[in-house]
């Protein structure tokens, strides 16, 4: 990384919430570009949107709570020449709209940019029903759609700003469980291209998201062990950097994939099925199993070994089996 990127433990940096650079970032674009709106589904409050608001009255629709107008209204404005980015809980956005993201934006190769707050289980106190596991195994699914997991607010920004400049149908999270910054501000956000953002040849940890910070920590950890983790970001899980997956198959004793999804079709699902095709290794997923329960993001994330520790552990468990 360049020598501008954050420094010191990973654990002791300070945590921002990237719905914050997410809006900045929207209204920068805003500001450049006439043809950017925004469209949302009486969430204005929960995406941080009200100065956007406020600054742009005119180009912030709001359908109200109906998801699948959301994402019918927002095809429409790209096809008369808007960019318009569509900003709801993800929970909702993905499963309420799957049909109309599938239809009218990615077999329609819209240039609509679908934005997941609040993603994972970031509304972990409200329980199964808000929790936002599932929406990357959906998405992985339908054909024409890039999908984005930024791990801090840089990234957030760098993707923001790539997606309005590129045509075609995205899908960001937007994470609201703070995190702490691990890119440099001239980051440049590339599709397709993972980050080594810790090198080493001993087992690999691959991770995005409000993860990759723990995941870093966990390096760390096992540093003091004697044993050298290499860290990829994968921030892009479609289209997925598949020669440094094959890379860190063929150079280190095993993957572990963490993140704040299910362990079925998300980036471990991904990671897995690359390395089956190309490079058979051993792979552990660390994601989330079950419906689960009510409890803070924090406290879920813990209780699933995505803690340092558990990321860690897992990493051990691996290696003693090579």
């Amino acid at each position: 990384m360049p020598a501008t990127a954050p420094q010191g433990p990973i654990s002791d940096r300070p945590r921002f919430d990237c719905r914050n650079a997410y809006v900045k970032a929207l209204a920068d674009l805003a500001q450049e570009d006439h043809r950017i709106v925004g469209v949302v589904n009486d969430s204005v409050g929960s995406s941080k949107l009200d100065a956007f608001k406020k600054a742009f009255p005119d180009r912030l629709i709001n359908v109200g709570i109906a998801e699948q107008d959301m994402v019918g209204v927002a095809a429409g404005l790209a096809n008369g020449g808007r960019i318009p980015f569509v900003s709801a809980a993800s929970s909702f956005l993905t499963a309420r709209a799957l049909e109309q993201i599938k239809a009218d934006v990615a077999y329609s190769n819209r240039n609509v940019k679908l934005c997941g707050m609040s993603p994972g289980m970031a509304y972990g106190e409200l329980g199964p029903t808000h929790h936002s596991i599932e929406d990357i195994a959906w998405l992985r699914a339908i054909d024409n759609m890039t999908i984005i997991v930024p791990a801090d607010p840089v990234e957030t920004a760098a993707a923001m700003r790539w997606a309005a400049a590129t045509e075609g149908p995205a899908f960001i999270r937007v994470s609201r469980m703070s995190v702490p910054e691990i890119y440099p501000e001239d980051y440049e956000f590339v599709p397709g291209k993972a980050i080594t953002v810790r090198d080493g040849d001993d087992v690999t940890i691959i991770s995005n998201g409000t993860v990759l910070w723990r995941a870093l920590a966990a390096a760390e950890q096992l540093a003091a062990d004697g044993i050298e983790a290499r860290v990829l970001s994968m921030p892009t899980v479609k289209p997925l950097d598949v020669d440094a997956v094959v890379t860190a198959a063929r150079e280190t004793a095993g993957i572990v994939t963490a993140e704040e999804a299910t362990v079925a079709g998300g980036l471990g699902g991904a990671v897995a099925e690359t390395v089956v095709r190309h490079h058979p290794t051993r792979v552990d997923i660390l994601g989330v199993p079950e419906f689960a329960p009510t409890g803070s993001a924090g406290f879920l994330l813990d209780r699933y070994g995505m803690s340092p520790d558990g990321i860690a552990d897992k990493a051990r468990g691996l290696m003693r089996r090579t």
